[in-house]
């Protein structure tokens, strides 16, 4: 059984927040020089008109109806749905955790009779959904499904500017994010033109200083706390370095024979992509594909980045037919790991 990714979707709010706006929000906005760091210019963050209102649930929806647009597929013709958001916001203020995401979403698109269910892995939510996908497809539990992610995260961010107070800050990582919704199908009907070859994630305990929730004055939103010197460590990146390497090994492979065309990671900071494909290249001894960013114009958008990034750059027209891409997550928890597929349906 081979697999495949038959349709990408995608929806961005239309409004754009600079970091020069989010630094000047700050009250240190001198002692830190995001942009610089991080390489993120602008973000794009949602529509907080209650009349006109872009939750999580909201952008989730766009991002199907974008997917399907380009699909073989209706709605109805799903088996499952997966939907894999960190956040969950349905309304102003209001925070949904039952029912799941994926029945309402579900409902709301006419796909009533498809499995459902939510699941939450960080960052790495849609590749750990794809995966998900992938192994109930090759199980012969379904024929195909689709996996989607709406990201209402700058919340965060608000909560970040009002209570940082010092240069560092456990909540430094909240000002790069940016709100997104992406959603992708995958089927049984993978051939040597579209397949998704193989799809790995790792966990470790290294790092995994992390959490989403309510500040202290729960009346100011939620955020998110991180350690960010764990996070952007050597030792973590060289683990999943070390676990791809194996898996190459394992599986009777070599990163040259592989020949990746392209290779997306997550868009957290371009200096710290620019260190991972460093530590990358010297541990393979050769050079590395060409990476496929949008951080500087998106930030980063939790769960949805990779998917986004291959969505923006397809739309652009950048990546030919039967291209193979590498896709590897970098998720709090701490996740690592790699997704590798030939991709030529998409670009249609």
């Amino acid at each position: 059984m081979r697999t495949r990714f038959e349709s990408i979707g995608a929806y961005t709010p239309s409004t754009i927040r600079s970091t020069e706006d989010v630094i000047n929000a700050l009250s240190v906005p001198r002692a830190l020089d995001l942009e610089r760091i991080t390489g993120i210019k602008n973000r794009r963050v949602h529509n907080s008109d209650p009349e006109n209102y872009e939750s999580s649930f909201v952008l989730a929806q766009r991002a199907i109806e974008n997917c399907l647009e380009s699909s073989g597929y209706a709605a109805a013709d799903l088996d499952v749905i997966i939907s894999v958001s960190i956040t969950r916001f349905t309304a102003p203020g209001q925070y949904c955790f039952a029912p799941s995401f994926a029945a309402q979403l579900g409902a709301a698109i006419g796909a009533g009779k498809a499995l459902h269910f939510d699941l939450s892995n960080a960052c790495a939510g849609m590749i750990t959904g794809v995966l998900v996908l992938d192994r109930m497809i090759k199980a012969g539990v379904v024929r195909r499904g689709l996996v989607v992610s709406g990201e209402q995260i700058t919340p965060i961010a608000e909560t970040a500017t009002r209570e940082i107070s010092q240069p560092y800050d456990p909540q430094f990582a909240a000002l790069t994010v940016g709100d997104a919704a992406v959603a992708v199908v995958v089927d049984d009907r993978g051939d040597d033109d579209d397949e998704i070859h193989y799809i790995e994630l790792m966990t470790t305990s290294a790092g995994a200083e992390h959490c989403i929730g309510m500040p202290s004055d729960q009346t100011t939103g939620i955020a998110m706390y991180t350690d960010n010197r764990a996070l952007a460590s050597e030792s973590r990146f060289l683990q999943g370095i070390s676990r791809m390497a194996d898996f190459l090994f394992e599986t009777g492979r070599a990163w040259e024979s592989e020949k990746y065309d392209y290779w997306i990671h997550h868009q957290f900071s371009g200096p710290a992509i620019d260190y991972i494909s460093s530590l990358t290249e010297r541990h393979f001894d050769t050079p590395m594909p060409q990476a496929l960013n949008i951080y500087a114009d998106y930030g980063n958008t939790a769960s949805t980045s990779h998917f986004l990034v291959l969505r923006e750059h397809l739309a652009q027209g950048r990546i030919p037919r039967g291209s193979k891409v590498l896709l590897i997550p970098e998720a709090s928890g701490v996740v690592s790991g790699h997704l590798a597929a030939t991709i030529s349906r998409l670009e249609a």
